[in-house]
């Protein structure tokens, strides 16, 4: 019990930090740490198929892309952000009068949803799970994986050409 609410100490702090920090880089750094604390809590709970996805997609690829992306970006001067702020309020002045009306439709539907939760299939392993019953999901996690390496290769192989 000690360990749980010790982990979820460590989460909160490290998602607060995350959050408040002023870099990018360690948002995105902080992105991951949080990442691998929420995959460590999801092992505990004893949901070893979304705890390997966590730790693989957002733990590791989605930091990648992030710090990848930073560190191609060039900041722009306080002129430039005032004059990209206005150019986007001028083109989505509508948004929110969309959001209000499409929230007070939703809410007055009168609907009820299915939200029951189907039984587990199997209490398997993880890896017999992805090996045996549910193979398209480690093919889909391994696609996923290599569009993201490969796009980090692009994007740093289009920026060295851009530098010559």
């Amino acid at each position: 019990m000690a360990l749980n609410i010790t982990i979820l100490i460590f989460l909160t702090i490290a998602a607060l930090w995350m959050v408040m920090t002023r870099s990018l880089l360690r948002s995105a750094i902080g992105l991951a740490l949080v990442s691998v604390v929420l995959a460590i809590v999801m092992f505990r709970l004893d949901s070893p198929l979304a705890a390997v996805f966590e730790l693989s997609v957002c733990a590791g690829l989605i930091p990648v892309l992030f710090i990848s992306t930073i560190s191609l970006t060039h900041p722009m001067s306080k002129q430039e952000m005032l004059q990209h702020v206005k150019a986007r309020f001028r083109r989505f002045w509508y948004l929110p009068l969309l959001i209000v009306i499409v929230g007070v439709g939703l809410c007055l539907l009168k609907t009820k949803f299915n939200l029951n939760l189907p039984a587990s299939e199997s209490d398997a392993d993880v890896r017999y799970v992805l090996w045996n019953i549910k193979p398209l999901f480690l093919v889909g996690q391994i696609i996923v994986l290599l569009a993201g390496a490969f796009g980090v290769v692009i994007l740093f192989k289009d920026s060295k050409k851009d530098e010559h």
